[in-house]
């Protein structure tokens, strides 16, 4: 138990600050790649087809570590099983900067990928341990935000680092901040029922929102994954993330390929670079604060997660208007509105295992859509270089089928989760929360 010291005020929202530091590292490691992709392309000589199995080994590792970190997590707990891929995934950023050609590159990604896919589960995990209903949207988009926030920073970050002393160190010093990190979260990080520094009505309240009748024995509440699977509302979150998800990485790691298709240097346009990002944070926190004043106002939990997902699928159909400019302001413009709109559905994506599911499951579930985005990633980023390369004498063209679909698809998977998203037999017989 952690030692008895003076208590802290709102102790959770300075958990959600932890968890959104850890989000913001993984994102300015995950982001150098991309980032040095235009002059590594041309060091190595890789095509668009070479630089998508670049990004196709860390997702390869990314889906599967989903899951299974997911379900270690469930096991071994949140404050060990993050610091572990943590320390794992800082230690394969640093080292790759040793990388001698294509392979070497191969191998980093892929281990980065593993100790990366952890973040995720392991904070809905958290959001779920500390959280009450009506802040767990908040909670979730405070946390979920630290990608659009590392992604801003990155250009900056990595390219002032690239431009004085090369890629290598570039690749090295963004490992160093994970270690940094760990500190704060192995003092800081333990369950409510047990932290020493947790105010005696904080933690009554947060015990408080958690109690819900449950007509299955409590030993039952462990589902496996066939279980899971068999329920709705798993499809319901693996689907929210598996057509949405792959759209914003296509976003992170092809922006700075796509805009040079369109006739832009990003090196002189870096600010540019971060724009979309930047949206896609305030619409984290727009989406998190409507859905939690949802609740508050009497709206059900239900409705208060659909009403972002609604208006998600439908913004993110304006990447389609991308292939009718080659303007930097027009394109940056139309891609904040997509991830603006965009993270109000992957906010309520991500909170939905915290809301349906028991915390014996939360992370195995959260694990699952992982899984189902780096599936629907890895097969996108495979046609995505195959599509860019195949159509290089269209020119400023060359994307335009790919943000056809990128606009499409999640239109579909809004559609898919408002049918899977609701309250039935399951719910009755409380395997699931009601929504």
């Amino acid at each position: 138990m952690a030692t008895a010291a003076k208590p802290i005020p709102s102790l959770r929202w300075w958990i959600g600050g932890l968890l959104f530091a850890s989000t913001v590292i993984n994102y300015i490691d995950r982001q150098t790649l991309s980032l040095l992709a235009p002059y590594l392309k041309l060091e190595y000589h890789w095509t668009n087809s070479d630089y998508a199995n670049l990004t196709i080994a860390f997702r390869v590792a990314y889906t599967i570590g989903q899951s299974a970190f997911g379900r270690m997590i469930d096991r071994v707990g949140t404050r060990r099983g993050l610091t572990l891929t943590v320390i794992f995934y800082s230690i394969v950023s640093m080292a790759t900067s040793l990388a001698r050609g294509f392979s070497s590159f191969v191998t980093f990604r892929f281990l980065l990928g593993a100790g990366e896919s952890a973040n995720w589960p392991a904070a809905t995990k958290a959001v779920s341990e500390w959280f009450m209903k009506h802040e767990r949207a908040l909670a979730t988009a405070l946390f979920d935000s630290g990608s659009s926030i590392g992604g801003a920073i990155a250009p900056f970050f990595v390219l002032w680092i690239y431009l004085r002393w090369g890629w290598r160190p570039a690749f090295a010093v963004p490992g160093v901040l994970g270690f940094i990190w760990l500190i704060a979260w192995r003092w800081l990080y333990y369950p409510p029922e047990i932290h020493g520094r947790i105010r005696a009505e904080e933690r009554e309240m947060i015990a408080a929102d958690k109690q819900e009748p449950l007509s299955m024995p409590a030993q039952e509440n462990k589902l496996r994954w066939r279980d899971l699977l068999k329920l709705p509302q798993t499809w319901a979150t693996i689907i929210a993330k598996s057509f949405t998800d792959p759209v914003f990485f296509f976003i992170t790691e092809w922006f700075p390929i796509y805009l040079l298709a369109k006739g832009i240097d990003p090196k002189t346009e870096k600010i540019a670079l971060g724009i979309p990002f930047i949206a896609a944070d305030i619409g984290s926190f727009f989406a998190g604060w409507l859905s939690g004043y949802l609740v508050k106002r009497g709206m059900s939990l239900g409705w208060a997660r659909k009403i972002p997902i609604v208006y998600g699928g439908i913004g993110m159909t304006l990447l389609t208007a991308t292939m009718f400019t080659t303007n930097l302001y027009w394109i940056a413009l139309l891609f904040s509105v997509v991830t603006f709109t965009y993270a109000g559905f992957t906010i309520m994506a991500n909170t939905l295992p915290s809301d349906l599911f028991q915390s014996e499951s939360v992370a195995s579930v959260s694990g699952l859509g992982g899984t189902g985005t780096g599936i629907g990633t890895i097969i996108a980023t495979k046609l995505i270089g195959y599509v860019s390369d195949a159509r290089q004498a269209t020119g400023t063209h060359s994307f335009d089928p790919i943000v056809i679909a990128a606009g499409i698809i999640p239109l579909v998977g809004m559609i898919l989760t408002l049918l899977l998203l609701r309250n039935n037999q399951a719910t009755e017989r409380g395997l699931v929360r009601r929504i």
